[in-house]
């Protein structure tokens, strides 16, 4: 039986590029927080790297210094980096794989049939492929809040290239996957994970759900805000297989609300209340001021003067402040950002269907 199957929802990431370079991920983003170093330290989240020193770096009078030693000084730094290159390097190695076995598959196909594999692709798969100038005009209505104002004229070229590479992209994995199931094809590259301590987090699911999907997000982040009814999605089409976890990253910089929303949400979960306050502040994201806040606590039957009290004086600032760094030393820039099992899932506010490849996907991997 073939076990070939190339992770769509990485494919689609690939095929959204020129939509991401025109007009940014899909989601909030404070060019400040990406810059800035993180003044707290946290275990919360760390990734798994084979390229950290196990033995010592120096030694100072018979002292050595080891990579703890450096948390200090440029452990925020070395956390971000060995995150994205672990990221970068699965990415890299999961395109290589994939093409690899795809060129396998179709120079085996291409000897049978006696043609070359040029001929039979341009037969098989690229002689079908059309472009209309409805189809352009389709997608560029449907794709106007990403493209900031730009007109037509100026994208007619990009649109075109890119709908002709997503339906090839299409084509070619239909055919390729026609292919291996004639063939023994077992695609064993191991997904790059990031390890987190969830201990003490907002969460929704059973504690033993083989998926666990991190989010980290900005309650007056407007991506966020639609993004929530994805994961309401989620949540009905994987009841009992999932387990959600919300970290906080508010962009205090550009939403000037989001630190103390945070806060209220960590006051909420406290009570026991979190995701109902979570729902009603993205709701209601217009309306996230203190008092706001204090109304919809009370509104939801929360405990009045605890959650006042517990929002007065700062009492999660800490944790949310620690969350924050956290997705800092993940290179985390902007919200929302989600993890499934560990893996990071590239585009922001993606939809539905690609959060449901990678989902089954890690379903897939478990069950075999």
């Amino acid at each position: 039986m073939s076990a070939f199957s190339p992770l769509s929802a990485r494919r689609l990431v690939a095929l959204l590029l020129p939509v991401l370079l025109l007009a940014g991920l899909v989601g909030c983003a404070d060019e400040v927080t990406s810059q800035e170093s993180p003044a707290r330290r946290s275990s919360a989240g760390s990734a798994q790297s084979s390229t950290r020193p196990d033995g010592p770096l120096a030694v100072v009078d018979g002292e050595e210094i080891t990579r703890a030693d450096l948390e200090d000084f440029v452990g925020d730094e070395l956390a971000t980096l060995e995150h994205q290159y672990g990221s970068q390097l699965y990415a890299l190695l999961e395109a290589g794989v994939t093409q690899a076995v795809r060129q396998r598959l179709l120079e085996s196909e291409a000897a049978t049939r006696g043609v070359t594999v040029e001929d039979m692709v341009l037969a098989e798969i690229e002689s079908e492929i059309t472009v209309t100038e409805a189809d352009i005009a389709a997608w560029y209505a449907a794709n106007q809040g990403r493209l900031q104002g730009r007109p037509l004229e100026m994208l007619r070229g990009p649109i075109r290239q890119f709908l002709w590479d997503e339906e090839r992209e299409e084509r070619m994995v239909e055919f390729t996957g026609t292919l291996a199931e004639g063939h023994e094809v077992d695609v064993i590259v191991d997904p790059y994970r990031v390890d987190f301590d969830n201990e003490g987090q907002p969460v929704f699911g059973p504690a033993d759900a083989p998926i666990t999907l991190v989010e980290f997000s900005d309650f007056e982040c407007p991506y966020c805000g639609g993004f929530a009814a994805t994961l309401d999605q989620i949540k009905d089409t994987y009841a009992g297989q999932i387990r959600l976890v919300y970290r906080q990253f508010p962009l205090s910089q550009i939403h000037p609300n989001a630190q103390k929303a945070a806060e209220a949400s960590l006051c909420a979960n406290e009570q026991g209340r979190f995701w109902e306050l979570h729902d009603a502040m993205f709701a209601e994201q217009a309306m996230l001021s203190e008092g706001d806040l204090k109304r919809k606590a009370g509104r939801l039957g929360l405990d009045q003067a605890a959650f006042d009290a517990c929002l007065d004086t700062g009492k999660f600032a800490d944790r949310v402040a620690d969350d924050l760094s956290a997705g800092q030393r993940l290179g985390i820039d902007g919200t929302p950002a989600i993890f499934v099992n560990g893996r990071p899932l590239v585009g922001g506010a993606v939809p539905f269907e690609m959060i449901a490849e990678m989902i089954d996907d890690e379903l897939e991997r478990q069950s075999r």
